[in-house]
């Protein structure tokens, strides 16, 4: 957002491959910027949205294999090699899932997952940062982030979980390689405000995007695993229905594929 200074970025983050830099400008005094390097090429626009930015990162890759970042990471020296590695190990592979470490007490601290093929369970674990993935595969299969979903929208996360069902849902495979690629630093969110009503109204939000058959799994296996977060607010009864409320807000505007 707002990016003075894409080489620096770059510089901090670690990147030593082809880079996609997409900046989102909300300030109206600051100029348009596009930028052509060497190693990354850098694309301004007026507009909010991280799901927009991603789908024009995508769009203007020439890659063949692309990493989603944030611009809160940290990457390994050898981040490009262990990701090359893999994809020659699994060569039937569309998307890859590496691991991502986060500060101990960080909000978006994740598990390393098993190595291996993920399905619709196991992909509701993986974050966007740890996403890498085929750029034909998802082109040819008409694949994108909804652009009503994730940060800079009022369904203010979920664009990844949404990703990879569509994935899953066009038949492509997904992997775990539990490998360590990069950092994410603790800083503040820029939407995350606590376990309250409006998370879980956006969590049945997301669940009914995912899938309209499944809904009701999704929320009540949700409402059991982790009533503990929302505790003493929040019954598990209150959970359930604050996630049915999301997801008639979504149908009542329509705004739901």
């Amino acid at each position: 957002m707002n990016l003075k200074n894409a080489k620096s970025l770059i510089d901090k983050m670690n990147i030593s491959t082809e880079s996609i830099i997409v900046n989102q400008c909300t300030e109206k005094n600051i100029k348009l910027l596009n930028e052509k390097k060497e190693k990354y090429v850098l694309y301004s626009f007026y507009e909010k949205g991280l799901s927009k930015s991603r789908n024009k990162a995508i769009k203007y890759s020439n890659a063949d294999i692309c990493v989603i970042a944030d611009d809160d990471m940290t990457y390994l020296d050898n981040y490009e090699y262990i990701i090359k590695k893999a994809y020659k190990k699994y060569k039937d592979a569309d998307i890859i899932a590496f691991y991502v470490e986060s500060a101990p007490n960080s909000v978006r601290k994740k598990k390393k997952l098993k190595e291996g093929k993920l399905g619709y369970l196991s992909s509701l674990k993986v974050q966007s940062v740890q996403v890498t993935f085929k750029k034909n595969s998802i082109v040819n299969n008409n694949i994108s982030f909804d652009e009503l979903y994730g940060a800079g929208t009022d369904n203010y996360m979920g664009e990844e979980n949404i990703f990879l069902y569509d994935c899953l849902k066009k038949g492509l495979k997904i992997y775990s390689v539990p490998q360590k690629i990069a950092y994410l630093h603790d800083g503040e969110s820029t939407w995350f405000r606590g376990f309250d009503k409006k998370y879980l109204e956006v969590k049945g939000a997301m669940f009914y995007r995912m899938s309209k058959l499944f809904f009701g799994i999704f929320i009540l296996q949700f409402a059991l695993r982790h009533s503990d977060l929302f505790k003493p607010d929040y019954s598990k009864f209150q959970m359930i229905r604050y996630m049915i409320n999301g997801k008639n807000k979504v149908k009542k505007s329509k705004k739901v594929v």
